[in-house]
């Protein structure tokens, strides 16, 4: 049987692949090489299965195969099998077949993270941090989060049954499944009294039409809104005509957006704006950082070289490239990178070159030797090769080594999880704070907690005393690293002190999304973001503003 599916194979990408190839207009007479190869890796495979001393499994061992083929390529170009599905609809759609929960591993249980609001799972009663016993009759003793978390997706509108555990005792719930559909606009209002903010998640289907309405209502409610910001921030993108629809919400019709350019001229495409815009003229500020990629750098950077938006925040991550996601056979599918994409500029922001590796099969960054300056509309000077570059630089802001460990061990979590027990209600987001009080019931609940951590000065010093002692210094250093160890371990024992604005800011966040889920989250944030602050600042100055766009 193997050995005639083999045949079948060599046969179709013989006479089936070539002919494609040629009319497509790529070399045709590279179509032998790919014959033979295909030949030759199906007598590989197939005097493997029959020779191997040990039993083989083809599918586990084709997947393999196929991943490290694809991984010596660029990290977009994956395969699909059948199983993943659901993941591919997810990333592709934003939706998927579940009960609408976040769930994370903790030791050796699964806990419930957070019930997406109004979806199944809330609808059902499930709460941060009941304990995941088992599904479907089947215990997740031995089980990891993504075993858990596979097991409690499926077909919209069939039922998981749950054991859970909360304050030690056993409950079971069963849930009908639904068509999980993620908000991408988990938030929009007004910041600043008359500046208008709208996150953008991802770039799943209809992203655009959605930023589209929240803009027009913040626009109805607030007749005096003077500025906007579109938050892209971690956003990793997605779809590009949503790209293309959202800067026409700002531009008008006819303008070119994003050109495409790959091997098989025929598919190269150029994407125009086609519907009226909404507002040409208020002020916009694009938010982005090193995780905003693909759509979201098309959006900023298109924005950006058409002179209608100043950016701020942080360099994005330099994802100039275009993945179509194409079948294949037996419900498979392969998502591969097609071609690179242009923004009106005439600029790529593809920062990795995946045609040249390192020694470490790395790829390279595109060297500055090699990058190339273009022109905004308006004439200001923008460069390739490294992202989108921001108007208005902010330093980030990286979460402390006590920090890190804190929402490691998931101590923020669980001593949320005793607050709620005791306060019915808190505070509107916008309003919270987290008090004294507060803060000093935490401190107390770390009291007979484990939460020592390494900082980057501690790992340093470790690493002198083996180097000192290597080159034998040590007995002469000995007593000064000593020294340096106290006074860093007594300067440690201020760290809750210290860093007690941004462990707030965490607690903050964490108890708003049990009261008011993910869009109070985010509108609880929203005072203490730098970007958002600086945003604000640029927007309320007209005439920094336009000087920022070189308009007068």
């Amino acid at each position: 049987m193997l050995k005639k599916i083999a045949q079948t194979l060599v046969f179709v990408f013989t006479f089936g692949v070539a002919p494609l190839m040629a009319q497509n207009g790529t070399v045709p007479d590279r179509s032998f090489e790919l014959s033979k190869n295909l030949e030759i890796f199906s007598r590989l495979y197939q005097t493997l299965y029959v020779n191997y001393v040990d039993d083989v499994d083809p599918g586990a061992t084709m997947k393999k195969a196929i991943d490290a083929m694809l991984a010596s390529l660029d990290p977009y170009t994956v395969y699909y099998p059948e199983s993943d599905m659901e993941d591919v609809k997810l990333q592709l759609l934003g939706q998927y077949g579940g009960v609408g929960a976040l769930i994370h591993q903790e030791g050796k249980n699964i806990y419930i993270s957070e019930p997406y609001k109004d979806l199944p799972a809330d609808k059902a009663g499930l709460k941060a941090g009941d304990r995941i016993l088992a599904v479907d009759g089947t215990s997740t003793e031995g089980k990891n989060n993504a075993d858990v978390s596979s097991a409690m997706r499926g077909q919209a509108g069939t039922d998981v049954k749950l054991k859970l555990e909360r304050d030690g005792k056993t409950f079971e719930r069963t849930i009908t499944r639904a068509e999980i559909k993620l908000p991408n606009v988990p938030y929009s209002g007004i910041v600043g009294g008359n500046i208008g903010y709208v996150k953008l998640d991802e770039f799943t289907r209809d992203a655009a039409k959605n930023v589209r309405d929240a803009f027009v209502k913040l626009k109805r409610d607030h007749p005096d809104m003077a500025g906007f910001i579109l938050d892209l921030r971690n956003n990793g993108g997605g779809l590009m005509n949503e790209a293309v629809d959202l800067v026409n919400i700002f531009v008008g019709k006819g303008q070119l957006i994003v050109e495409t350019k790959g091997k098989i001229s025929s598919k190269n495409t150029k994407s125009y704006t086609h519907l009226n815009p909404e507002d040409t003229q208020i002020p916009v500020v694009v938010l982005i950082n090193g995780y905003s990629a693909s759509a979201s750098e098309i959006t900023a950077g298109s924005l950006q070289d058409l002179d209608r938006a100043v950016i701020v925040g942080s360099r994005s991550f330099g994802k100039g490239l275009v993945q179509n996601v194409l079948p294949l056979v037996y419900n498979t599918q392969m998502k591969v990178t097609v071609s690179k994409y242009y923004i009106p500029s005439g600029r790529c922001i593809q920062a990795l070159d995946y045609s040249h590796k390192d020694e470490n099969g790395r790829a390279t960054k595109v060297p500055d030797s090699l990058k190339t300056a273009f022109k905004t509309v308006g004439g200001r000077t923008v460069f390739d090769g490294f992202g989108i570059e921001p108007d208005f630089e902010v330093e980030t802001e990286y979460m402390s080594a006590l920090g890190t460990t804190l929402v490691a061990k998931y101590y923020i979590f669980n001593y949320v999880n005793e607050f709620v027990k005791k306060h019915a209600s808190v505070a509107a987001p916008s309003e919270f704070v987290v008090t004294d009080e507060i803060y000093d019931d935490f401190v107390k609940y770390l009291s007979d907690k484990d939460y020592s951590y390494s900082t980057n000065t501690e790992e340093m010093l470790k690493q002198l005393r083996e180097t000192a002692k290597e080159e034998n210094y040590l007995e002469a250093l000995s007593s000064n690293i000593e020294q340096l160890e106290t006074l860093l371990k007594k300067d440690k024992s201020d760290d809750l002190k210290k860093n007690r604005k941004e462990i707030s800011e965490m607690l903050k966040s964490e108890i708003l999304t049990r009261y008011y889920y993910a869009a109070g989250r985010l509108e609880g944030s929203l005072s203490d973001d730098p970007e958002v602050a600086k945003a604000i600042e640029v927007l309320k100055d007209r005439a920094l503003y336009n000087k920022t766009l070189g308009k007068k």
